[in-house]
């Protein structure tokens, strides 16, 4: 094995950008993931992680030659060696929306054999105030902060705050010491009640709908996603009155919602969720909504039994975690032809996956919308339909 990289110094000039938060480039016949570097730059990078093999991590440290869409990162804790919750903050919000836009084309072309324009959409709000939950440890003096990159070094906030978290939000926790090494959970609701680790109930507000549901559950970090996404989808679904829907991964049922309301009284949503407290809170939600049969489980258990034949949908819908939904599901979702399948993911390569399974099946990606739904940070959110 050669001798590790790990601390040297290199110039290098940084080319595309990849999935994860960093950009390529190369060096002496061996890739390097840089972090803190644009497409384009000439910089020095310091070598932070090597294992050996084809290729190591770095962080820019010095910037040579800047790029045009390089700006002073809006938070004095993000740099090299520093907080690990943000990718982007060097960049513009434009130029970090067509980085994540490259990302999704080369993961479709790359995994899918697609090629693809994408445009990813700004969210209202800009880009910072917009976290409504984060997780926060305290570090050996008490001090709640964010881990380093890559690490589980503890970067302090007191005093700096998180400019990407919703005003005031963490007020309350920065203000106290806590307990070594222990981890907080903060969620701010559609009223704008900070919730701190409490199993309290959350309340929000999206697809024309009041929601109460576990302040810690799951729901979209951005205070526009739910809303925007819920409309996406029920545009492209398009389920027939009378039809019948699985909604997958559904949470709590804010697609369901939705799908409901297109099959009406006398139509079928199957609303799958491995979460019993999602579901609980999802069926306490849409007592309403009669047509709405929730199932608790692994999807690809329920999908495996189910007759297909006697429960053929019309439309699915399907939000997998960022792993994706992966082959069997996909081959179970085909396996009940149905016409649309409306796909949300929040990772590129994922979705990338999967559609390139659907398209062994016959599917075709017909529609894609990228949304900025985590600026500042590599994360990305697409909504697809296939048919």
């Amino acid at each position: 094995m050669s001798e590790s990289w790990r601390g040297r110094r290199i110039e290098l000039e940084i080319g595309a950008v990849a999935h994860g938060g960093h950009c390529v480039a190369r060096a002496e016949g061996r890739v390097v993931f840089v972090r803190h570097g644009l497409p384009g730059e000439r910089v020095i990078a310091e070598v932070t992680e090597d294992k050996g093999g084809s290729f190591c991590r770095a962080d820019a440290v010095e910037v040579l030659t800047a790029a045009p869409e390089r700006v002073t990162p809006p938070c004095p804790l993000s740099g090299p060696g520093l907080c690990g919750g943000c990718d982007w903050q060097h960049a513009s919000p434009a130029a970090q929306r067509e980085m994540k836009a490259a990302v999704i084309t080369e993961q479709l072309r790359r995994l899918a054999g697609l090629e693809r324009e994408v445009e990813v959409e700004e969210l209202p709000g800009g880009p910072l105030g917009w976290r409504t939950r984060v997780r926060l440890v305290a570090g050996r003096d008490g001090r709640a902060g964010l881990r380093a990159h890559r690490s589980h070094r503890v970067i302090p906030l007191a005093g700096n705050g998180c400019p990407i978290t919703v005003p005031g939000a963490l007020d309350g926790v920065l203000a106290r010491k806590w307990r070594p090494g222990s981890e907080i959970e903060v969620a701010v609701d559609g009223d704008g009640q900070v919730h701190v680790d409490s199993a309290g109930v959350a309340v929000q507000h999206a697809a024309g709908r009041d929601w109460r549901l576990d302040a810690h559950g799951f729901w979209q970090v951005h205070p526009a996603a739910a809303d925007t996404f819920a409309g996406v989808v029920g545009e492209w679904a398009r389920a027939p009155r009378t039809g019948r829907v699985w909604d997958l991964y559904a949470g709590v049922g804010l697609f369901a919602s939705v799908l409901a309301e297109q099959v009406g009284e006398r139509g079928n949503v199957l609303a799958v969720e491995s979460g019993r407290r999602a579901v609980v809170d999802g069926t306490a939600n849409l007592v309403d909504l009669p047509q709405v049969h929730w199932r608790s489980g692994l999807v690809e258990d329920v999908l495996d039994a189910l007759d297909p034949e006697d429960e053929r949908p019309d439309v699915v819908v399907l939000d997998p975690p960022r792993k994706g939904a992966g082959k069997a599901v996909v081959d179970a979702i085909a396996e009940g032809s149905p016409e649309r399948v409306v796909y949300v993911a929040c990772d590129p390569a994922a979705l990338a996956r999967d559609v390139a399974t659907f398209g062994e099946h016959g599917y075709e990606l017909a529609e894609l919308r990228a949304f900025d739904a985590f600026p500042m940070t590599h994360h990305v959110e697409c909504i697809a339909l296939l048919r």
